[in-house]
C-alpha cells in the first residue's frame, strides 16, 4: 500500500512541478556528477543569492522526489499523509495562482537506478549544467553494470542542456574531456590544472594569531582577473572545486569574478565535511563524518597527513 501511495504522490508531484516550470519559466542550474553535488549546489546557491531570487535543492534530495519538492517549494512529507496531501494542495495553488516564484532553480539531480535521469530529462530542461567529478571508484553504483553505466545515465542531463545553454565541466577529470555542449551551446571549464577557464592556484593552510589552523585560501584567476579567496573552518581541495564551479555558474550568469568573490562570506561548508571545530584543552577537530566517497576519503587522510 506504501508503495503505491508513494507512486501516485511521484506522478501527481511532477506533474504539478511540469506546469510550474511551464507558468514562471525560471532559469534552471543542475548539479550532477559522482561526488560533490551537494557541496557545488550550495556553494552555487550562496554565490547567486545575492544577485538572484534563488532556490535551492535542501539537503541531498536529488531523487524522483526531492527534485519535484524543490520546484514547488514544499517539505518532504516522509510518512505522513496529511502532509502529503497538503503538499499537493499547495503545488496545486502555485499553478492556478500568481507567486513571487524564484527566478533561478539550483537542482542537485542523481541515480540511484538506470533511467533515473533519462526520466528526468525527459521534461526537465536546464540553460546550464555542471558536472563536478566522475572518480574511478564512484558511489551509488549498486544498481548499475558498471561505474561507466552510471556515467552515461548522467550524461543523460546534458543531453537535455538547452541548445543555447552552458556546460560546466571540471577540467580536472579527463574523463570530462570528450563532453561538449549542444551545437550552439558554450563550454566553461574549472580546476587547478592549467588550462580551466576558471583556473585556482596557490592554495594555502590559513593559520589564526595562536598559530592554528584556520581554514585556506587559494588564488582565482578568469580571462585577465584575479581574486584571492578565503574559506574559513574548512581544509582540503573538495572545498575548492564546489567554489570553482560556482564560481564559475555565477561567470556564466554574467556577474564579474570580483563581484561573486565579494560574496563568499555568506557560503559555509557543509557540516560533516573536513570542517574545523574547537575541541578542549586547545586542540583541533577536523570534522569529516558525512557519508563519503572513496575519493573523498583519500582527500581527507592527505590533507590529515600534510
Amino acid at each position: 500500500m506504501k508503495s503505491f501511495f508513494k507512486k501516485i504522490v511521484v506522478v501527481l508531484l511532477e506533474w504539478e512541478a511540469r506546469f510550474v516550470l511551464k507558468k514562471y519559466k525560471p532559469r534552471i542550474i543542475a548539479v550532477t556528477g559522482s561526488v560533490g553535488k551537494t557541496t557545488t549546489k550550495d556553494a552555487t546557491y550562496a554565490l547567486l543569492a545575492p544577485s538572484f531570487h534563488v532556490r535551492k535543492s535542501e539537503k541531498s534530495f536529488n531523487s524522483e522526489i526531492g527534485i519535484p519538492l524543490t520546484i514547488l517549494g514544499v517539505p518532504n512529507a516522509w510518512s505522513n499523509v496529511i502532509h502529503w496531501v497538503k503538499n499537493l494542495v499547495d503545488g496545486f495553488g502555485l499553478i492556478l495562482l500568481s507567486s513571487d516564484y524564484p527566478r533561478v532553480l539550483v537542482l542537485e539531480v542523481g541515480a540511484d537506478r538506470p533511467g533515473d535521469i533519462e526520466h528526468l530529462a525527459s521534461w526537465l530542461t536546464p540553460e546550464t549544467v555542471v558536472l563536478t567529478r566522475f572518480p574511478d571508484v564512484p558511489v551509488h553504483v549498486e544498481y548499475f553494470d558498471s561505474p561507466q553505466h552510471l556515467i552515461e545515465e548522467k550524461m543523460h542531463l546534458v543531453k537535455a542542456l538547452k541548445q543555447d545553454g552552458v556546460l560546466i565541466l571540471n577540467f580536472d577529470d579527463e574523463k570530462m574531456h570528450a563532453i561538449s555542449p549542444p551545437r550552439k551551446g558554450s563550454l566553461l571549464t574549472y580546476g587547478i590544472h592549467e588550462g580551466a577557464d576558471v583556473l585556482c592556484t596557490d592554495i594555502k593552510e590559513t593559520y589564526d594569531k595562536n598559530g592554528m589552523v584556520s581554514g585556506m585560501s587559494f588564488l582565482v584567476t578568469y580571462q585577465k582577473s584575479s581574486e584571492k579567496v578565503l574559506l574559513r573552518g574548512a581544509l582540503g581541495k573538495q572545498h575548492v572545486y564546489p567554489i570553482l564551479a560556482a564560481l564559475a555558474v555565477g561567470i556564466s550568469e554574467g556577474l564579474t569574478l570580483s563581484a561573486i568573490v565579494s560574496e563568499l562570506h555568506t557560503y559555509t561548508s557543509p557540516p560533516g565535511r573536513m570542517r574545523l571545530i574547537a575541541g578542549v584543552n586547545d586542540s583541533l577537530i577536523i570534522d569529516d563524518t558525512y557519508n563519503a566517497s572513496p575519493v573523498a576519503v583519500a582527500e581527507a587522510l592527505k590533507v590529515l597527513s600534510e
